[in-house]
């Protein structure tokens, strides 16, 4: 750090061009990152891409489907939309509701729009579909792709609303923390440096990755978030050494100091969001690599670009003096001390809270976002809902059967094996209907089909039909089970028929199967990702402090604080309290709260704990260590944990339900870590346990 210390201060100028060119470049590519986002990010590679890819390509059924509703129109109105829908490069095929009797209810008409299995972007297609009916009144489009669409635009959206109320306040918080414009614009600063820099890396990596359209939110927010707290910390810390030495010196101390907090700060980050890499869901790689990018520029942004801006700008840091900052030592003095001569009852009152936020969590209902994570005010939102509720569509869901036999399908082993599969399906009580290639002929047995097969007149006819469902050694079977895709009855379906030993090799497809592939992925991994995250952070914290009760106490704190985060996200969603709409928690918040959250609330266990530790180590004792970092850090804590807060709960007013709840869960869980737990539970433990909190075995710490 010495190293470091002294190459910012000597070429800051040079590095703050450097900079200024870097942001330049990247700005350019930063701008391209929307065009290259696709999709939710709610993608495995499991059977249902292999299953969807397979059917697609081999037996020609349909990459994906767009539906059109029609309001009040006469057949030939239709026929002349579908006309001029149909001529849009990518639609492969249109099923019009004037050929199809079910697809008509009242004065209400829906039609369907195969999509070819294409490299073409299907939000192009999206796009033009919406040019042709510009100006159309009674008619709309929904589907997958027009719902992905609709979700890219609304998360930038987003973005641009949870700035446009974050910022502001960011600004005003860092305006009382330091009292002058310049000063409290700096660390913005940085966080735009660091947001930008990262789209545009981002940006890049975009034409060789998937990345889902969630990076837009969770880069800004935690790139913001964090550089703005790095840089609160730093600015505290050289404007202390300011008022007793140089410039140069000042700013070489705060990266000494300050640095090695940010570095062991953004170390926890990281790992957080590295243990989502192992959970194969394309949404927790994406954001692992956003997250990964936004954090490792917020810290050198914070250790190279804000001290050679603190060394350029010198004392013109407290230029346009807007509010006169008063030391507020007195009463974070006197609260310190009251905590540290009532740790028992601060310890039970503040785990009291904490259980008690923690009872809703019983109620917890886990699902994947679909349609519902937009508002209503979307015209695929309220196109899809028509059709739910009209339509009946989505009440029951299809799974695909997709087997693989070497000798074929076209002789009767092969067909008496078609049937075996279908009736072990027909026996299933969750299955409605089938549809193979005995039920598309009518046919109810392979005697009946080797009968029709040696007429002439039916044999044409049967070959025409079987073509549909047999291709070489591959065929597939539909089964239209009574239930939702995103039930539980579902997924148990879909396990127990991957389980099955049928004879021949054989995946299971369909919506059902997707919703079970990634439950069953993340159910498995969560486990290894949270192992990973709390032994990482041990070593880390260990290595930090030189002790083992740190640590540990670190650890079971934040767990229990996240335990009361999702207890009350359960309470304002699931409940519908305080202003949310209710609806079910979006499968993928606990698993991001708790990867995300357990490395930025360590943040302020390492600003506290590192205080406290300079302190001792200099000789004060136990208790007077721990009233002055208390003291020195809390308005410093306090402070960069509303900024937190500002920033990721901006997110609450947005429209995708998924970021809000993210955005929230964030905000409350830095809440409770930033006050309850860092400003009560930590310095009672720390009176509590005395010298011990210093203890490492085998290593004898060097004190005055």
């Amino acid at each position: 750090m010495q190293a470091l210390a002294k190459f910012v201060t000597t070429f800051s100028k040079s590095i703050v061009a450097f900079w200024v060119i870097a942001l330049i470049i990247m700005a350019f590519f930063a701008l391209q990152l929307p065009s290259k986002l696709q999709g939710d990010g709610f993608s495995v590679d499991g059977d249902y891409n292999r299953v969807n890819e397979e059917l697609s390509e081999t037996f020609g059924l349909p990459a994906a489907t767009i539906f059109v509703l029609f309001e009040q129109k006469s057949a030939s109105d239709i026929e002349q939309t579908l006309k001029k829908l149909g001529q849009v490069e990518g639609i492969r095929h249109v099923i019009s509701p004037v050929d199809e009797e079910n697809f008509n209810k009242d004065d209400l008409a829906y039609a369907t729009l195969e999509l070819e299995q294409t490299d073409q972007d299907y939000f192009v297609i999206v796009d033009e579909l919406r040019e042709v009916l510009a100006g159309e009144k009674g008619v709309s489009i929904t589907g997958a792709p027009v719902i992905s669409k609709d979700t890219n635009t609304a998360s930038q959206k987003d973005l641009m609303k949870a700035e446009a109320i974050g910022l502001p306040i960011a600004l005003i918080v860092l305006l009382l923390a330091f009292g002058t414009v310049v000063s409290a614009l700096l660390p913005v600063i940085i966080g735009a440096v660091t947001v930008v820099i990262a789209f545009g890396l981002l940006a890049l990596f975009g034409g060789s990755i998937d990345l889902s359209i969630f990076v837009m939110n969770i880069v800004p927010m935690l790139g913001l978030a964090l550089s703005i707290d790095f840089s609160l910390l730093f600015i505290n810390r050289y404007r202390e050494e300011r008022e007793q030495t140089s410039i140069a010196e000042a700013v070489q101390t705060a990266i000494r100091t300050a640095g090695k907090s940010i570095i062991f700060s953004a170390l926890c980050v990281m790992i957080g969001l590295g243990s989502m890499i192992i959970i194969n869901v394309e949404i927790f790689q994406n954001i692992a690599l956003g997250g990964f990018i936004a954090v490792l520029f917020a810290v050198i942004t914070g250790l190279t670009l804000l001290p050679a801006l603190l060394v350029v700008l010198g004392d013109r840091l407290n230029k346009w003096r807007l509010i006169r900052v008063k030391p507020a030592a007195g009463r974070w003095q006197s609260f310190a001390s009251f905590v540290i001569k009532n740790p028992i009852k601060i310890i039970f009152i503040a785990v009291l809270l904490l259980a008690a936020a923690m009872i809703p969590i019983k109620d917890i209902e886990l699902t994947i976002p679909s349609v519902d994570v937009l508002p209503s005010s979307y015209d695929s939102r309220e196109t899809y809902d028509v059709l739910v509720d009209e339509f009946d569509l989505g009440k029951q869901t299809a799974v695909f059967l997709l087997a693989e036999r070497k000798d074929g399908w076209g002789e009767p082993a092969g067909l008496e094996k078609i049937m075996n599969i279908q009736e072990q399906l027909a026996d299933e009580p969750l299955v409605a209907s089938i549809t193979s290639v005995f039920t598309a002929a009518d046919i109810d047995s392979v005697e009946m089909w080797e009968a029709a097969k040696a007429n002439p007149q039916t044999a044409g006819l049967l070959d025409a039909v079987a073509e549909n469902f047999i291709q070489d050694d591959k065929m597939y079977i539909i089964a239209e089970l009574d239930t939702k895709s995103d039930t539980s009855e579902a997924q148990d379906f879909i396990r127990k028929w991957k389980d099955k030993d049928l004879g021949v090799d054989f995946l299971v497809g369909g919506q059902a199967a997707f919703n079970q592939e990634i439950f069953d992925e993340i159910a498995d991994k969560i486990g290894i990702a949270v192992a990973i995250i709390i032994f990482t952070t041990f070593i880390i914290l260990m290595i930090a402090f030189k002790s083992i009760l740190i640590p540990l106490k670190a650890i079971l704190m934040n767990i229990l604080g996240l335990g009361s985060t999702f207890g009350i996200l359960v309470y304002m969603f699931q409940y519908g309290h305080l202003g949310m709409p209710e609806s079910t928690l979006a499968l993928i918040i606990p698993v991001l709260v708790f990867c995300l959250v357990f490395g930025l609330s360590m943040d302020y266990e390492v600003f506290l704990i590192s205080r406290i530790q300079e302190e001792y180590d200099k000789g004060a004792e136990n208790t007077k260590a721990t009233i002055d970092g208390l003291v020195s850090t809390s308005k410093i804590i306090t402070s960069a944990a509303l900024i937190m807060i500002v920033i990721t709960g901006a997110f609450a007013f947005t429209d995708v339900t998924t970021v809000k709840q993210l955005g929230v869960g964030i905000a409350i869980a830095i809440a409770i870590d930033a006050t309850i737990i860092r400003l009560m539970l930590v310095p009672s433990l720390m009176k509590l346990f005395g010298d011990w909190n210093w203890w490492l075995p085998f290593v004898k710490r060097k004190r005055p």
